[in-house]
């Protein structure tokens, strides 16, 4: 697992750079033919995984502790201009979560996981270490829309 999470962390390194590379504006522009905007995936990512590692595992009884999940979670789309001082805690909690995880993971604090179907793959998530290996995924499934999304947002 431990190369697991060093790919998640770089996978993330990487999307922080692409982040940094765009002015506020263009973090918050919703491009044609999108229902999000580039700092809403990056949002997304950073909250999904904390919420599936520790309300799974009811080290926390529901998603709402998540800092900003209420903003980046599963079903929501942008709803306000989101701020410099939000995208640098954001850009933050990227890397210090996986670490927070990752030790937890060490400790065996995330042992016990309630079972369940992701409704964007359909797969079964059995243990802890299909959730960490799923995030891998996802996070590079939402980096791929940022990706097309820089490309329409660079080329007006």
């Amino acid at each position: 697992m431990k190369e697991v999470f060093k790919f998640i962390i770089d996978a993330r390194k990487a999307f922080i750079k692409d982040i940094e590379s765009l002015s506020l504006e263009q973090l918050n522009e919703i491009p044609v033919g999108f229902n999000n905007n580039i700092i809403w995936n990056f949002g997304h990512i950073v909250v999904t995984t904390p919420v599936l590692c520790y309300v799974r595992t009811g080290i926390i009884p529901d998603a709402s502790s998540v800092k900003y999940v209420s903003a980046y979670a599963k079903g929501t789309k942008p709803t306000y201009f989101v701020t410099q001082e939000e995208v640098d805690e954001l850009k933050k909690l990227a890397i210090s979560t996986i670490e927070s995880i990752e030790k937890d993971y060490k400790e065996g604090k995330l042992n016990n996981i309630t079972p369940f179907q992701t409704s964007t793959y359909g797969a079964l998530l059995e243990s802890i270490e299909d959730v960490i290996v799923t995030t891998a995924g996802h996070d590079n499934t939402h980096l791929g829309y940022v990706t097309a999304q820089k490309r329409i947002i660079n080329n007006k």
